[in-house]
């Protein structure tokens, strides 16, 4: 059967441009550039916020137009709205509008009333992305629906932390429980493994006051499987794509963002995660993090990000649709033509896959094969499109370089 990799004849609405949008300062986000060459390879107008002129996104050739608009994530809620308006002015046109991260999802749900002025949005309950971004009311909503989830604790207080950490079970993970908290007054830098009691009263010696941080159970690596979920919900919450795979290498290892992940159909993940979608209602793209116990073979919801993610482009049907694909056939009024997912695409962000791979050397152990070249599509590096790769490798060297240095150092 031909895969029709390129999306033609999908019947995209080419007058009906893309806006990729996002709040606060990460210039090297593979979901944005994804999302500009998806639709504008096809000829869909594709306009992008921008940290600057020279960032990844800014540079692709199948970029229509930028906004530069740094924003730090501090912004009131109004002064938000109102960029996003004028920008919307300014493309003189209804056009579909794109979260690239929690907090910018988060933010046009609550003011999807104001912004359908400019923007066709998915009519997604206002504060359920909230809900599912945010660590502790996921996992509440995990319990509310039979849905797998490791153990978790919001403290109030070190004392609660302590507490709270020691009924879970050392060792136990910490993340930042809000997605604006991880801009605003982040806890820890990323998701952090904490093994014993003296580790974990060290890092919280740090914080000048009690952050909104979650506890988590630790599921061991050694004997799971890290498994992501894409997919796109209509306005019924019926799931219209679902894509499912496998991640091979991450950053931080094994603790972080898949760096190689190849797609796999997975029935079962499949069925959690549509069970889920329509159980809260939920419309528009999302991005899930699943592992799996070998042990028991029991899937658990790691986090639910209502909005694309950083490797949807992982994920094709046979008809060439993506969720970015099928978000905006949907939004347009068009049908989105079935397909199965094809397997075996491969994905790799390179400039984390270099650190990744060194530390996985490091700590020994059985490392995972290599994607092979022919099938896999890479974060940056396009023929078609080779200005991405070059500002996303000088702006990540000195990163990469540190990051290494540190783990190393530890």
């Amino acid at each position: 059967m031909r895969v029709r990799d390129s999306g033609e004849g999908l019947g995209l609405d080419r007058s009906v441009p893309l806006l990729v949008a996002k709040v606060g300062h990460y210039p090297l986000h593979p979901g944005g550039t994804g999302a500009i060459r998806s639709l504008g390879r096809l000829g869909v107008p594709v306009a992008a916020v921008t940290e600057d002129r020279f960032t990844p996104a800014a540079l692709s050739r199948h970029l229509h137009r930028r906004f530069v608009w740094p924003t730090t994530g501090r912004e009131s809620a109004d002064e938000l709205v109102d960029g996003l308006l004028t920008i919307g002015s300014a493309l003189d046109r209804p056009s579909v509008l794109l979260p690239t991260d929690d907090e910018a999802a988060v933010l046009v749900a609550r003011h999807a009333g104001a912004l359908a002025r400019h923007f066709l949005l998915p009519e997604v309950p206002p504060d359920l992305p909230g809900q599912l971004a945010g660590k502790y009311s996921l996992y509440r909503l995990c319990m509310t629906h039979g849905v797998p989830a490791p153990a978790s604790a919001l403290p109030a207080s070190v004392d609660d932390l302590v507490r709270d950490a020691g009924a879970i079970g050392y060792p136990v993970v910490l993340k930042n429980a809000g997605p604006w908290s991880r801009l605003d007054r982040p806890a820890v830098a990323a998701t952090t493994v904490v093994h014993d009691e003296a580790e974990l009263v060290g890092i919280a010696a740090g914080w000048p006051r009690m952050p909104e941080v979650l506890v988590q159970e630790y599921l061991a690596t050694a004997q799971a499987e890290d498994w992501m979920a894409a997919v796109y919900c209509d306005r019924r919450a019926e799931p219209r794509a679902v894509f499912t795979g496998v991640k091979t290498r991450t950053w931080p290892p094994r603790a972080g963002v898949a760096t190689r992940a190849y797609a796999m159909a997975n029935p079962v993940l499949v069925e959690l995660t549509t069970t889920l979608c329509r159980a809260v209602g939920y419309r528009g793209i999302a991005d899930l993090d699943w592992r799996r116990d070998r042990t028991t073979g029991r899937y658990n919801l790691l986090d639910f990000n209502p909005r694309v993610g950083a490797q949807f482009r992982l994920f094709q049907t046979t008809a060439g649709v993506d969720v970015v694909r099928a978000l905006h056939l949907d939004l347009t009024g068009r049908s989105v033509p079935y397909g199965r997912q094809v397997d075996g695409r491969g994905f790799c962000v390179e400039n984390l896959d270099v650190p990744a791979l060194l530390a996985y050397r490091r700590e020994g152990g059985r490392r995972p094969a290599g994607l092979p070249w022919a099938g896999t599509e890479r974060a940056w590096l396009a023929l078609d499109d080779p200005l991405p790769a070059l500002s996303a490798a000088a702006r990540s060297l000195g990163p990469a370089v540190a990051m290494v240095a540190r783990r190393v150092t530890r």
